[in-house]
């Protein structure tokens, strides 16, 4: 029986010294404050991540407007050479028509 104890003595201890984990320094703060804080930093993570959304919104528009800005310009250069060239072939048209008259009325 002596040995039975002494077996479940040396059993027990062997097992409370295998399952001694080092446990985490002790801050002081109880689990509501601990939550507590873990809610107020996941405030501030969702204000962070609410600016940077609204920083990039603001840069997107930003860069969209001079996008814009700089096709009109685009196109109102090409739309004013258009009309040159239009103007351009029509008064050679009508030089080439005129020359045609002249000539034909000179025969």
């Amino acid at each position: 029986m002596n040995k039975l104890v002494l077996a479940l003595g040396l059993a027990a201890t062997v097992a409370m010294v295998g399952c001694s984990k080092e446990k985490a320094p002790e801050t002081g703060a109880t689990t509501g404050q601990h939550l507590e804080n873990a809610a107020e930093q996941a405030g501030h993570d969702v204000k962070d991540a609410t600016q940077n959304a609204a920083n990039a919104t603001a840069t997107a528009v930003d860069n969209a407007a001079e996008t814009t800005e700089q096709a009109a310009e685009n196109a109102a250069h090409s739309a004013k050479e258009a009309a040159k060239d239009a103007t351009v072939a029509t008064a050679a048209a009508v030089e080439q028509g005129a020359a045609n008259v002249k000539e034909k009325a000179q025969q």
